[in-house]
């Protein structure tokens, strides 16, 4: 394999290439400057990293000779936790500390939803997400026992139109409870008789049944 020296390390020609010349141009970083201190990390943590593999290793000797010596025995789970604190793979809770933090992300320490999976700066992003988390809504309501089968609302076989009413009525209600709409004028008004969903003057208007 093609190989270039930077930083003391010998680095695949291919991984040397894409950093340099991709993922590094206009962050401010010298190229060079990257590969050393990349260097120093290695040459650093290196070490670190194989005492901790090598303990890893004895750790699981030490686990799998627990278990085969007791093949036939039915399962001692306080003497196997005991087991585990006495070789080290389980240690002492901490004592109490406090914690305090400093520059992070914005989309982490301000912004709330990100960590959901999507930036909800993308409207697109919030969108699919906002859609998949009602049609995780409606899996759980048509294939658990979160609703009753009387009535021909079985679940069973193929998909089940009298079922998938409920489902949907199930979940309108719900964002009755949640998200109800404004009354017109006397009239209550409900998501369970909407028809249509559309942005009018930026605004989210909702079409009734009754028009």
């Amino acid at each position: 394999m093609d190989r270039v020296d930077a930083g003391g390390l010998k680095i695949a020609r291919t991984l040397y290439d894409f950093v340099t010349n991709e993922a590094i141009p206009d962050t401010g970083i010298k190229a060079e400057e990257f590969w050393t201190g990349f260097g120093e990390l290695v040459a650093r943590l290196a070490p670190r990293n194989r005492d901790l593999l090598a303990r890893r290793d004895v750790l699981q000797a030490q686990i799998d000779e627990w278990h085969v010596a007791r093949r036939d025995q039915p399962h001692d789970a306080p003497a196997y936790e005991e087991f585990l604190r006495e070789i080290g793979y389980i240690v002492p809770a901490p004592a109490a500390v406090a914690v305090t933090t400093a520059n992070v992300d914005d989309e982490i320490a301000r912004i709330a939803g990100p960590q959901l999976v999507v930036p909800v700066m993308n409207a697109r992003y919030a969108l699919n997400a906002a859609n998949a988390r009602f049609g995780s809504l409606y899996d759980a309501l048509y294939g658990t026992d979160a609703l009753p089968e009387d009535d021909g609302a079985t679940r069973g076989g193929g998909y089940n139109p009298v079922r998938g009413a409920r489902v949907i009525a199930y979940a309108r209600t719900m964002l009755d409870r949640i998200a109800p709409l404004a009354d017109i004028a006397t009239m209550p008004s409900s998501h369970t008789e909407s028809v249509e969903f559309r942005i009018d003057g930026g605004q989210l208007a909702i079409m009734l049944a009754n028009g």
